[in-house]
């Protein structure tokens, strides 16, 4: 075995499960989690039934349902992960261009480097833009949803 080869190898290696078996587990993982939620809501209405013949198992799947996302919450998300992926944008592309001026790696990757900066900085702009507008635009409905958790309360 040639021992120059085996960094490319490595590279491959670490390319091919971050690629491929990573997301395959992230999938798996997800769907499996769902799976063992439905388990213990079956079971848990099944024992309800079971004690009690005349348990409203509407109003029980009602009170064991998982809690939506308030729009507000949803709004903040997109806030966040816009601001998050904007840095990293920034922080890449700023990166890029001290290099460039100092000289300190060779033009290539600081190109691919610079272009994977303004790929993110977009995409946080567009998350950044997509609060701003969605705030304005669900400004009622998130009223709306506030007094009704008031009301509940």
């Amino acid at each position: 075995m040639n021992l120059n080869l085996l960094p490319e190898m490595i590279v491959k290696i670490f390319f091919l499960i971050g690629v491929v078996a990573l997301p395959i587990i992230i999938v798996w993982l997800n769907n499996r989690k769902k799976i063992n939620e439905t388990n213990q809501r079956t079971q848990i209405v099944l024992a309800a039934i079971e004690k009690n013949a005349e348990t409203d198992v509407e109003d029980l799947l009602k009170k064991m349902a998982p809690q939506k996302t308030l729009l507000k919450e949803k709004l903040l998300n997109k806030l966040l992960l816009g601001g998050i992926i904007a840095f990293l944008g920034i922080a890449l592309l700023g990166f890029c261009i001290i290099q460039g001026f100092f000289g300190g790696m060779p033009t290539e990757p600081l190109q691919v480097f610079s272009f994977f900066g303004a790929i993110l900085l977009g995409i946080g702009l567009a998350f950044l833009i997509n609060y701003h507008i969605g705030k304005k635009l669900l400004a009622k409905e998130i009223e709306a949803e506030e007094k009704k958790m008031a009301t509940q309360a």
